[in-house]
């Protein structure tokens, strides 16, 4: 009974010890370099967005911040390797519009839960979509457009860079909120699928403002509408889909820091504090700004209600439009 007693006291003493030791080292955060992992190719919008606000967030936390590019599946390969890691704080990543948000719903079985097993830090940024069509195209609004659609059900194109991503389902939102039909035709990236629409191959595409903006400057591309709630200051004459009779039609594809779901507060609240420190360079904010995206920043609750509202909302348009992975 003695021994017992005696092996049931030093495991609490043991306990109590170890204590102060995780207060410690969560007060000490970060102690040694940090992981940030991107769960697309190096060279494309996550990845650039992923390394500047590493760097920022680099400076201000005092340690190295290296990052890994770890593609594939629509971004499930890099979330989920963000999901099952340590929550010490040592990795995060940034997580995207479809990992989070429509592939849970599109894929089915996937090996992680965004809401169960990753946990939101901060929203980055949000940027809009916007409609456009090739210069020598007769479409010039959106309601030639469902016009044309209307009245030839089936025959108009819309491309895309790949199932599920936003250039589609903002094409599919649009089609449940016109009531007409169009056939997707996907492509193996967004680069590809604008480059078709510019030879004359397809009707039309949604395309990030950041990526179609150059080739609109240049009278390559002509755009119709814009996904945003209000105008955008680089477009400041192409209407919102609110505008002209389509309020549903608001999409704005997003990212954000995000943590394995476990990692304690303190770390999270630090994480937080300093991207939001990196959301104030000014340097930064232009950068974002002249790309027609939102800057982020805010609280974890804040992104954690993002995430919940757009998982709800593109699960219900994956559902209606059949879509199935490739």
């Amino acid at each position: 009974m003695r021994s017992i007693k005696f092996i049931d006291l030093t495991l609490i003493m043991g306990l109590l010890a170890l204590m102060p030791l995780k207060a410690v080292a969560q007060t000490n955060y970060p102690n040694k370099p940090i992981n940030f992992i991107v769960p697309y190719g190096a060279g494309g919008g996550a990845d650039a967005r992923s390394r500047q606000i590493a760097q920022k967030m680099s400076v201000i936390l005092k340690q190295p911040i290296i990052v890994e590019n770890k593609a594939g599946a629509g971004g499930n390969i890099g979330t989920e390797l963000i999901a099952r890691a340590a929550p010490d704080g040592y990795t995060i990543g940034m997580g995207n519009f479809a990992p989070m948000a429509v592939n849970k719903t599109l894929f089915g079985n996937l090996r992680y839960d965004p809401e169960t097993d990753l946990m939101p830090i901060v929203l980055i940024e949000k940027g809009p979509l916007v409609l456009v069509v090739n210069p020598s195209s007769s479409y010039k609004t959106v309601g030639d457009i469902v016009d044309s659609a209307k009245a030839k059900p089936g025959i108009l194109t819309y491309s895309s860079g790949g199932i599920g991503g936003s250039h589609q389902l903002s094409a599919e939102l649009f089609k449940q909120s016109a009531g007409i039909d169009m056939i997707h035709v996907p492509y193996k990236s967004g680069s590809a699928a604008l480059t078709d629409l510019m030879g004359g191959n397809v009707t039309m595409m949604f395309d990030q403002m950041y990526s179609a903006m150059p080739s609109i400057k240049a009278d390559k591309l002509r755009a119709i509408a814009i996904t945003s709630k209000k105008r955008s200051p680089l477009l400041p004459n192409i209407p919102t889909f609110a505008e002209i009779g389509y309020p549903k039609v608001e999409v704005l594809n997003w990212q954000g820091l995000i943590a394995p779901k476990g990692t304690p507060k303190a770390i999270i609240d630090k994480l937080n504090a300093a991207a939001n420190e990196a959301l104030k360079d000014p340097q930064l904010r232009e950068l974002m700004l002249s790309q027609g995206n939102e800057i982020g920043g805010g609280t974890p609750a804040d992104f954690i209600a993002l995430v919940k509202a757009e998982s709800s909302k593109w699960g219900a348009v994956v559902k209606i439009a059949g879509i199935k992975p490739e």
